[in-house]
């Protein structure tokens, strides 16, 4: 049985770090650029002389794709921009301050932090819409590895991302998926198997 190495390396510090930037298109700040270029480094440090991926994914927000396409660009790979590796949408809550949230709406915003799979924000994605959507895009990935015989890629994307596939990975409750950690500009390691379920391998730095 075929199994796929996926390291997902998560956006670095943006314009909106302090919202729920959501789909919102906000750009790198010069720190959040930094911090993406360190982790692949050390990465590459650390894999030495081997260059580790076969080829690069992401999504296609700027504070994602851009860094996709320079790094892309200088080992050579390919980028494949996969539009359902987007953040989940946060509908009327888009770029907006938790604390403004909860100044405004804290009963919502409780229960949306409580029970996640019950309580959306306004006009926003669902956990379960926002799962098919990324379980859809490990399908396009795993397929694209299949057919090109790659058993390594960077997949370049956001934190809810990461959370969410640590959950499915560790069989936790979609109700966790705001528990989960997922640090700005770290890599965190799955492996893809052949029936798309997931292993956490470990967070990297």
């Amino acid at each position: 049985m075929n199994m796929y190495r996926i390291d997902l390396l998560r956006h670095g510090e943006t314009e909106l770090s302090h919202t729920l930037r959501g789909s919102t298109d906000d750009t790198l700040t010069n720190s959040g650029w930094q911090q993406m270029r360190h982790t692949v480094d050390q990465s590459l440090k650390n894999h030495a002389p081997i260059q580790p991926w076969d080829v690069v994914f992401s999504s296609p927000l700027q504070r994602c794709a851009l860094f996709a396409d320079e790094i892309a660009t200088s080992l050579n790979l390919e980028l494949i921009l996969n539009h359902n590796l987007q953040e989940m949408h946060f509908g009327d809550w888009e770029a907006v301050s938790t604390q403004e949230i909860y100044e405004k709406q804290p009963a919502l915003l409780a229960q949306f932090w409580e029970k996640p799979t019950q309580f959306s924000p306004p006009n926003a994605e669902s956990v379960q819409q926002f799962q098919q959507r990324i379980l859809n895009a490990l399908q396009q990935i795993q397929g694209f590895m299949q057919q090109n015989n790659y058993a390594h890629t960077m997949v370049i994307t956001h934190g809810g991302v990461i959370k969410l596939l640590k959950c499915l990975a560790m069989q936790q409750p979609l109700d966790d998926i705001l528990k989960m950690s997922a640090e700005l500009g770290q890599f965190n390691h799955f492996i893809l198997h052949e029936d798309l379920s997931i292993e956490y391998v470990e967070q990297s730095a």
